[in-house]
């Protein structure tokens, strides 16, 4: 018998455009915040966790992809809320580094410059995309709507899988330059 977790009463389609909207505003506006709060040197090491964040999201992603494939539906829907949780670390843990620190800047001289702030820009703009579109593919699966989830993941799925690896290399990228 296929045991799935249901969507929380108050987790709604109203629930989700806030979320979509606010999400995206709060971290622009917590990381433009030109004066850093003191909040430790534990900070320091967030970048680090933040990168096996991304590392285990992806593999956490490609591993939900395998059990949908495999028929697998309840190791599916436990891998992916993994997915998720791992999406909401990653922004608390982002925002604590922003807020506290200053912006590492990235040392690469030459083509590979170009190569970073590309993978850079695409991959920051396409996590302020993809987070509607995870929140669509919760909501529908949380309430049975199997036919909208799926149409929605055709879009959510591959540009989270971008945006989760392209975080590994860009992180990859300005580790040697961290202070």
């Amino acid at each position: 018998m296929l045991t799935t977790i249901q969507s929380p009463s108050w987790f709604n389609k109203k629930i989700v455009n806030v979320l979509s909207i606010v999400i995206p505003l709060a971290v622009a506006v917590l990381i433009g915040i030109r004066q850093k709060l003191p909040l430790g040197e534990w900070t320091s090491v967030l970048p680090h966790v933040i990168g096996l964040i991304n590392t285990l999201t992806t593999v956490t992603l490609i591993a939900a992809l395998m059990a949908i494939k495999g028929k697998k539906f309840v190791l599916h829907q436990n891998l992916m809320l993994g997915a998720v949780g791992l999406g909401a670390a990653f922004l608390v843990l982002y925002i604590l580094y922003h807020i506290s620190n200053p912006s590492t800047p990235y040392g690469g001289v030459g083509a590979i410059r170009y190569v970073y702030y590309s993978l850079l820009v695409s991959h920051v703009v396409l996590s302020i995309g993809v987070v509607r579109f995870v929140l669509l593919a919760l909501y529908y699966s949380l309430n049975r709507q199997f036919e909208n989830h799926r149409k929605i993941v055709k879009i959510a799925f591959p540009v989270w899988l971008y945006v989760s690896v392209t975080g590994v290399v860009v992180y990859l990228m300005i580790s040697p330059y961290y202070p």
